[in-house]
């Protein structure tokens, strides 16, 4: 059975940190490729962060960049999210995705609420 499960939200102040983790099983955690994506209220889910099979490459939507980093271990199957620097406008529900680079399968988690707020 594929599970996804994220950890590591809560309620941070403007310019604090986080970490999300994501632990995987049920599939072969190491040739998929990881994202995390978020959706605020009323808004769309958008893709946050991703990183490759091997780590090798990364990609960042731009309202994080220099402020998250991705990136995963393999032989814990779990991909992180560290978040520095955090804004009222990260407010939203984080969600972890795997996605097959060879076969069209996505599994997603259940998601997690990261709220900033003084």
């Amino acid at each position: 059975q594929v599970q996804l499960v994220e950890s590591g939200g809560g309620l941070v102040r403007p310019g604090g940190s986080l970490t999300l983790s994501c632990a995987a099983s049920g599939f072969s955690f190491s040739v998929y490729a990881l994202s995390w994506y978020r959706q605020a209220p009323g808004k769309e889910r958008e893709l946050v962060a991703d990183i490759v099979s091997d780590a090798a490459t990364t990609h960042y939507a731009d309202s994080v960049k220099g402020r998250f980093t991705i990136s995963r271990d393999n032989g814990k199957n779990t991909v992180y999210l560290q978040m520095n620097n955090m804004e009222p406008q990260d407010t939203a529900v984080y969600y972890c995705n795997a996605r097959s680079v060879i076969r069209p399968v996505s599994y997603w988690g259940q998601g997690t609420q990261v709220t900033v707020s003084s």
